[in-house]
């Protein structure tokens, strides 16, 4: 007959083994602190490569000191270059930060690591939004378009336009995919593909009757494929503004978020708001990813490898995820830029493609790995 010990003994070797377990990941702050370093390794990387070998990594750092201030300006056109440079590198960094922590926020509140800005169709959504009002502009009044672009009332419109894109998205793959007030993840899947399908057609349409408009058709190709180059100074404050309300929201959601993994009936009875939860953790994941879509394009596959990554160094918890997915968005973007560009030259592809080339097989691996655990819920 067991003795009575026997299940303390196996309680107490279960919790040895979670904890050893938990001693393998990094200490979020540590982790930090080296993604941080590797976004100032990669920014200065980044600073130093360009077209223009008159300016270099001390030339972008005298320039930046002007920008802010602090300096006195390059001469000649040696000031708008290095300018150009800082902006991308911040741009960069804010775009890559801001599709991870989308991603982290939607595969926390779905409870699957399947869940991205990219997969479900956020992305898509605002980019066919920012696509949409981009025409609207230019067919009100061509020279207006550019009076309004260039006083800021443009990239302010088109980021309105790419977050209603998707938060429609968002609330559409939503409602598809729930089913008696449950969430299917295969549906979710499956109305994701669909609604990728959905914009990819209607954007294909929109660019062919912008065909015959070199300008048009330039702007509208770079929300497709993204672009990181000749960003403004009014898109590097977009964007950050989007890592600063990113900042603001996670103290209110990512507690939470931990809570919910354990299911929603009993993250309700913990005395979580899950229907807030939820308003919160979907609005910022929209809000985040068409920031970054309104700057930068469509850049797929950042949301989803980010945080996956991130959970088997560091754990599983969000209130420590949400934080470094900011940072390690930025290092995986960042660095795939400058990576190619350092073996690829001024052959570099748009980002957008870079990402799908990395992210796609990522998907399919992640999808194998997973499909035993895929269920409604």
């Amino acid at each position: 007959m067991p003795s009575s010990t026997e299940p303390l003994r196996a309680t107490r070797s279960k919790d040895v083994r979670l904890s050893r377990r938990e001693r393998e990941y990094v200490a979020p702050g540590l982790l930090a602190a080296l993604l941080f370093s590797a976004l100032v390794a990669i920014g200065l990387g980044s600073l130093s490569l360009g077209a223009s070998r008159s300016v270099g990594l001390a030339e972008c750092l005298r320039g930046l000191l002007a920008l802010v201030g602090l300096g006195e300006p390059l001469p000649g056109s040696l000031q708008a270059i290095a300018e150009l440079r800082v902006y991308k590198v911040l741009a960069t960094i804010g775009v890559g930060g801001c599709l991870a922590l989308s991603g982290a926020l939607l595969q926390g509140i779905f409870r699957n690591p399947l869940a991205s800005p990219a997969v479900i169709g956020v992305t898509a959504g605002a980019s066919l939004g920012a696509s949409v009002m981009i025409v609207w502009l230019s067919a009100s009044a061509g020279s207006l378009f550019l009076l309004e672009r260039a006083a800021g009332l443009g990239p302010l419109l088109i980021s309105a336009a790419a977050f209603g894109g998707a938060c429609l998205s968002v609330l559409v793959v939503t409602l598809l995919a729930s089913v008696g007030g449950r969430i299917s993840v295969p549906t979710l899947l499956l109305a994701g593909i669909a609604m990728n399908a959905i914009v990819g057609g209607a954007i294909a349409a929109i660019q062919r009757f912008a065909v015959e408009e070199a300008d048009l058709m330039r702007a509208l190709m770079t929300w497709t494929f993204g672009r990181l180059e000749d960003r403004s100074g009014v898109q590097v404050a977009t964007i950050w503004s989007g890592v600063l309300i990113s900042l603001g929201l996670i103290p209110w959601v990512a507690r939470e978020l931990d809570l919910l993994a354990g299911g929603e009936a009993d993250a309700e009875s913990l005395g979580v708001d899950t229907a807030r939860l939820k308003l919160l953790a979907l609005g910022g994941a929209a809000l985040t990813a068409a920031l970054a879509v309104a700057v930068a394009g469509q850049i797929a596959f950042v949301g989803l490898i980010t945080p996956h990554l991130l959970r088997r160094v560091t754990g599983p918890s969000y209130r420590s995820l949400l934080w470094l997915s900011l940072l390690g968005g930025g290092v995986l973007l960042g660095g795939a830029d400058l990576a190619q560009h350092l073996y690829f030259a001024r052959a570099a592809l748009p980002p957008g493609v870079v990402m799908s080339l990395l992210g796609g097989p990522f998907f399919l691996v992640l999808l194998l790995r997973n499909r035993s655990r895929v269920e409604a819920w």
